[in-house]
């Protein structure tokens, strides 16, 4: 499905503009090389300019049901969708969507391109050293997918001289490397799931909620699930870890609280999983 950019360009050129004017002024604030840390954080304050455009850029990938999808009438939908809009909505603001392929959502949050990325994102000490990361919105496995008549392959150990296909940098590509295994880079689960079914690759790894989504879809889809993590992984927003971003990622955390309270993650786990993903339990 080819891929939408939700956000218009001239509120990325507004945006772009502000920014450059605040560090033009944090510049002749700081002539003499003795400018305060205060008016750099001003400078480039993310909480601050997205309340000054209305909006909050989200990016996202848009092609991963049910986390971020378009429908059949080209619409954008899924968890992440109606999670950041809550989100967002929580701030005060009106969310504007970008998508994009998976590595390049993390190359647009360090340039500031995106306030931030939701899309299913996991945390690990490899990202903690880059970005700082909200509290959990949803908790999953991650699950090892083969063709049903596949007999080799019925752990993670298995995978040693094999090959899957998995998106490039992501938490399923480095889990199958550990292991032994030779990773093909994709770009949807869609794709990888078609690679598998046609014996292009052994095996292949994602959430274990993606699968069951879409095997729901596509009953007849010749593959099973032979193994998943024993421990849950923390799904979060990332943020620049800067200082640039540390209001924002407060009131981030304030919003998921009020979501996680008033029922709403759990509604809208229900609603496109089946269950409560939002939930530790």
């Amino acid at each position: 499905m080819k891929r939408r950019n939700f956000i218009s360009l001239l509120a990325v050129m507004a945006a772009a503009g502000a920014l450059s004017a605040c560090g033009s002024s944090s510049s002749a604030a700081g002539a003499d090389g003795t400018a305060s840390s205060a008016v750099k954080a001003e400078a480039v304050d993310r909480l601050a300019a997205a309340q000054a455009r209305g909006t909050l850029i989200v990016a996202l990938e848009g092609a991963w049901s049910p986390w971020c999808y378009h429908d059949d009438t080209d619409t954008l939908v899924g968890y992440d969708v109606e999670v950041s809009r809550a989100i967002a909505q929580q701030l005060g603001l009106e969310p504007e969507y970008v998508e994009g392929e998976w590595d390049g959502l993390f190359a647009g949050l360090d340039a500031g391109r995106y306030d931030i990325v939701c899309n299913g994102v996991e945390v690990t000490e490899e990202r903690a050293k880059s970005y700082d990361f909200s509290q959990p919105y949803a908790y999953i496995h991650t699950a090892l997918a083969v063709r049903e008549d596949n007999t080799d392959i019925t752990s993670f150990e298995d995978l040693a001289g094999k090959t899957t296909a998995n998106s490039i940098a992501s938490t399923y590509m480095t889990l199958a490397e550990s292991y032994g295994a030779e990773v093909l880079g994709v770009d949807t689960l869609d794709e990888t799931i078609q690679m598998l079914l046609a014996g292009r690759v052994d095996a292949t790894l994602n959430a274990d909620v993606s699968f069951y989504d879409y095997l729901n879809v596509h009953p007849d889809a010749a593959f099973k699930l032979v193994a998943e993590t024993d421990e849950a992984s923390h799904v979060c927003i990332p943020v620049k870890n800067d200082g640039s971003a540390d209001s924002l990622l407060a009131a981030v955390n304030e919003a998921i609280d009020a979501l996680r309270a008033d029922g709403t993650l759990a509604e809208i786990s229900e609603k496109y999983f089946g269950s409560d993903i939002s939930s530790e339990d």
